[in-house]
């Protein structure tokens, strides 16, 4: 089979210029070349890190989280836990290492994974093959008539944006195009997403802005459950609260920003998440939502602090300064503490733990 960038060519030259949704699509998910189908890409000698890899704490509060929103549904003796995208499973092991502090939840737990990478679900088999319950792995998340946990560190920003810009004739869309010489380059042409006249009006001519009907698609699902069975719902991610304008869309290799037409399937292909437009989803189900926060403000309310110096305590001084390392990379402003967003939804509305802001 040809390479996914001579298939991209193909595609363009047989229906035209491919809209950037589909683009990330294929070079993400495609079967045989897709960056999440052909790498396990974290680390250190991957292309990212996600908080989960940065320390155990991350998941372990997590985890902590999810006690209590069990708790606030009233104990279920049964309950579905579900995580989308799980990277190599090393949250979940995290976060199981809480949740069996309650033998009860632990009695009754049922875990979904849901991730498309035949590489990093064999990651997430040797990583969850002791768990002392059924786990079951899925491309997309099942319905279930249980009760429902679910998890999503750094899911959203991989789902596809639609790139948008006023112009004095309507609204265009970026689409990927292709030189004579087969060169990928961008060109923005009229799209074919609905939206409203009134949205129309409001942004000036000549405004840049990504739109994602996917996230809130994937939202609404997340929310249904929640509605018919009870539940909460987790969403971390980088992202922003506040409206914004502007292309967030990027790609990375090695750590390293890169041109994301160069290599198709080669790095992993992202875009800031909208919380906003997120939070407004779930309302639109009826589902209670706590306003977003900042990664900092929910790891340190949950007890990030005190859990490092439990971890701490009485060790050498080169695990202390690991953990010291390890709370500033998952909560400084200048490593991944603001630019990291929580967003919870659930079918109760009883305050959650992790959600005061600081002052």
């Amino acid at each position: 089979m040809a390479d996914l960038k001579t298939r991209i060519l193909e595609d363009i030259a047989l229906t035209g210029p491919m809209p950037l949704s589909r683009y990330m699509n294929l070079c993400l998910g495609d079967p045989v070349s897709g960056y999440y189908m052909t790498r396990d890409p974290f680390g250190h000698g991957g292309d990212f890190t996600t908080a989960p890899e940065v320390s155990q704490m991350f998941g372990e509060l997590v985890g902590a989280w999810l006690v209590a929103a069990w708790q606030a549904l009233g104990r279920p003796s049964r309950t579905r836990l579900a995580e989308l995208g799980p990277g190599r499973g090393t949250l979940m092991a995290d976060c199981l290492r809480s949740l069996a502090l309650e033998p009860d939840l632990m009695r009754g737990l049922e875990i979904d994974m849901v991730d498309m990478s035949p590489t990093l679900i064999a990651a997430q088999q040797e990583k969850l093959s002791k768990v002392p319950c059924p786990v079951r792995w899925h491309g997309t998340l099942p319905d279930s008539d249980l009760p429902t946990l679910l998890i999503a560190n750094e899911f959203f920003d991989a789902l596809p944006v639609h790139i948008l810009v006023k112009t004095e004739k309507g609204i265009a869309e970026r689409h990927i195009t292709a030189s004579q010489e087969g060169k990928l380059g961008f060109a923005d042409l009229p799209t074919k997403l609905q939206i409203s006249q009134g949205q129309i009006d409001a942004i000036p001519t000549g405004t840049v802005f990504e739109l994602s009907p996917e996230r809130c698609d994937v939202a609404k699902n997340i929310a249904a459950g929640i509605k018919a069975n009870g539940g909460a719902a987790l969403l971390i991610d980088y992202g922003y609260v506040q409206p914004k304008t502007g292309a967030t869309f990027q790609a990375l290799t090695n750590h390293q920003m890169v041109d994301p037409l160069d290599q198709p399937g080669e790095a992993d292909l992202t875009a800031l998440v909208d919380f906003t437009s997120l939070e407004k989803c779930f309302k639109s189900m009826d589902i209670h939502v706590s306003e977003p926060v900042s990664q900092m403000d929910f790891l340190l309310n949950l007890g990030l602090l005190e859990r490092a110096g439990q971890l701490g305590s009485g060790q050498s001084q080169e695990m202390q300064t690991g953990l010291q390392q390890a709370v500033t990379r998952l909560v400084s402003p200048d490593e991944m503490g603001t630019l990291f967003k929580v967003l919870a939804a659930a079918s109760f509305d009883d305050p959650m733990p992790g959600f005061q802001k600081s002052s």
